[in-house]
């Protein structure tokens, strides 16, 4: 598929075959390619959770409204972030520049979100965001389909992960082989209502 085919035939699936096996190169690929989007001052701070034992999934599900596609699909992504990646070692994320752009990059992260908690959350939606598309198109393009998911209890799912304190949870993609076709895409929104040429206009 080209990028434009995998953009328009990507859908929410929402039932999956309970006995397909993901094949560990697949899970390996998806990974991979997951890894490459972009992320602020490249530093990755997008963490993946994967779920395939399907005791975990199916006390996942219980926590998510008993939605089934949680529970029958070949992986269970959960999205996380690692909210402190700001104190990491910058050589962690710059090593590999010419060290004009090192003294200057690395420098920079700590105070740029350093007291700024809303900020450092922000990076965390925007970092899982970025990362859960991009799985979500190379999941596609791989013959698989997914589903992004808020709907759960994210209290509950955090304490089934063990997640650390210094991570927070952002949504979930479950990944695997439709059994069932998607609902019809719905209307977009028509261009007057979405894109702002320039600036809004003024009250």
């Amino acid at each position: 598929m080209t990028t434009t085919e995998t953009i328009e035939s990507r859908r929410s699936v929402k039932h999956f075959d309970p006995n397909h096996v993901m094949p560990e190169a697949d899970l390996a690929e998806l990974i991979r390619l997951t890894k490459l989007a972009p992320s602020s001052f490249n530093m990755q701070n997008y963490r993946l959770v994967v779920i395939r034992d399907k005791e975990r999934q199916k006390q996942v599900r219980a926590a998510a409204w008993d939605q089934a596609h949680v529970e029958e699909s070949s992986a269970l992504f959960i999205m996380c972030a690692d909210i402190t990646s700001h104190l990491t070692d910058p050589a962690t994320y710059w090593a590999h520049a010419p060290q004009p752009v090192q003294d200057i990059l690395g420098p920079m992260i700590k105070p740029f979100y350093e007291g700024k908690d809303q900020l450092i959350r922000d990076e965390a939606i925007r970092s899982t965001g970025l990362a859960g598309m991009t799985l979500m198109l190379a999941a596609h393009d791989m013959g698989y389909d997914s589903c992004p998911m808020i709907g759960f209890d994210a209290a509950a799912v955090a304490k089934i992960i063990n997640l650390p304190e210094s991570h927070i949870l952002s949504f979930m993609i479950p990944v695997g082989k439709q059994t069932q076709p998607a609902w019809d895409r719905g209307p977009r929104l028509p261009d007057e209502t979405v894109v702002i040429h320039e600036a809004f206009n003024s009250a």
